[in-house]
């Protein structure tokens, strides 16, 4: 594996009968297939469970107790939990706690549930709080070193968010959909990017309006596909130091393809997810859009702080030089 070590769709996997209640704020975003249909009002909604009818107070239960386990007793309890990047109180607000029905589960995830309720694992949030303070570490190390940070979430309720968050940090991103080879087979990618950079050139010089009519259309609707897959990974020259991934059973070939180069890999791994085959997994709801939002934004914080740093050294360097 990589030189820096350490995997919702909707569904998960134990066998159990399904529940007649789920959480209110179960916070997960529906979905169907491998397209997931995100709403605005979605992270209110408990969609956990299609036929779950919604109790509030299970819920409210559910939220006392895991936050009464991220608490603790030491009386330097408040000054620990400053030290880290996100408060569990933010995590439960964001809605991370919620897994997948038991069903649906990863047995590999077995370490990261806390508990079940109405049979759907609830993630320990106390290890959800330190695992993504190492996986911010790791990446703001990544930056530091000036190494690219490729941002990857396809699924509906991730795509915004991924987007901005890495274009925030200037980071490539690929939210239209996975295409297989984008590491492996680099350099054909490039080739792509090559071509949908000549057509650029073409229409900004006028030889696309030369062209016949329908030969234009062709090139344009060749160029508005390629930006729309690739648009997002343009900058990027080489293969990429590290890759953050918002759902690693959506993005299994992503996955795949990083373990096959050695490249590490950060990402959400909700309890239907396999941890065993990320460097630096974060156990936590990957569907609500409230809590893709945390998790990407304090690793693009951590990004940012990579950055600076990098900058910071290297200006001090040529200050040494020059004295």
């Amino acid at each position: 594996m990589a030189d820096e070590t350490s995997t919702q769709d909707p569904d998960k996997s134990t066998e159990e009968e399904a529940p007649d209640e789920a959480p209110a704020d179960a916070a997960r975003e529906p979905s169907s297939g491998d397209e997931p249909e995100a709403s605005p009002d979605a992270e209110a909604e408990s969609t956990a469970h299609p036929e779950a009818t919604p109790d509030p107070s299970d819920d409210a239960n559910v939220d006392e107790t895991v936050a009464e386990n991220g608490k603790g007793t030491d009386e330097d309890a408040d000054a620990e939990e400053s030290s880290h990047r996100v408060t569990i109180e933010e995590l439960l607000k964001a809605g991370a706690h919620f897994g997948h029905l038991t069903s649906r589960w990863n047995p590999r995830m077995e370490k990261h549930i806390f508990m079940e309720r109405n049979n759907i694992h609830i993630i320990d949030l106390m290890q959800t709080q330190v695992l993504l303070d190492k996986a911010a570490e790791a990446a703001k190390r990544f930056a530091r070193r000036g190494k690219k940070i490729l941002f990857a979430g396809t699924k509906k309720q991730a795509q915004d968010i991924v987007r901005e968050y890495a274009e925030e940090c200037g980071m490539p991103h690929m939210v239209d959909r996975w295409l297989g080879g984008t590491m492996t087979n680099f350099q054909t990618i490039r080739k792509s990017i090559r071509r949908m950079e000549e057509i650029e050139r073409m229409d900004r010089d006028g030889t696309l309006d030369k062209l016949k009519k329908k030969e234009k259309l062709l090139r344009l609707r060749e160029h508005e596909k390629l930006e729309e897959t690739l648009g997002g990974i343009r900058d990027m020259a080489n293969l990429p130091g590290a890759i953050y991934i918002v759902d690693v059973k959506r993005e299994e070939i992503a996955v795949s393809e990083a373990r096959n180069l050695g490249i590490p890999i950060i990402a959400m791994t909700d309890t239907n997810g396999n941890p065993k085959k990320i460097d630096y997994p974060v156990p936590v709801n990957d569907d609500a859009l409230s809590s893709i939002e945390l998790v990407t934004s304090t690793i693009t914080e951590a990004i940012k702080e990579g950055l600076h740093e990098r900058k910071m050294e290297q200006e001090a360097n040529k200050k040494a030089a020059r004295s």
